[in-house]
């Protein structure tokens, strides 16, 4: 589990309710990925620059296979914007924060 209060890590229970209404991002990854860690901080930070316009949570692949396998999750980190049931972007691997700035931007 990753131990920030930022962005909370979701279960398969809570993945359907955070995910059913607005825009969602989230984050597939596990304890042991080395890129994984890396990102975090960076994802914290757009998650407080986008508060109140896009939600933003955590999946452990290790510990959610259901929703890692809904979502085709192959490597990690893996990154996936959402509107309801529609995937409107998927980035995976160590990207800068710019990037996915501009990605989430172009979804407001």
């Amino acid at each position: 589990m990753v131990n920030n209060d930022v962005v909370p890590e979701l279960t398969n229970g809570e993945f359907e309710k955070f995910a059913k209404e607005g825009l969602a991002f989230v984050d597939f990854f596990a304890d042991w990925c080395m890129p994984c860690t890396m990102m975090s901080p960076i994802i914290d930070d757009l998650s407080e620059e986008f508060r109140g316009k896009i939600k933003f949570g955590k999946i452990n692949v290790d510990e959610n296979q259901k929703i890692a396998q809904k979502f085709e999750i192959t490597s990690i980190p893996t990154f996936v914007l959402i509107k309801g049931s529609e995937i409107l972007e998927r980035i995976s691997g160590i990207v800068t924060q710019d990037e996915l700035e501009e990605v989430l931007k172009k979804h407001l």
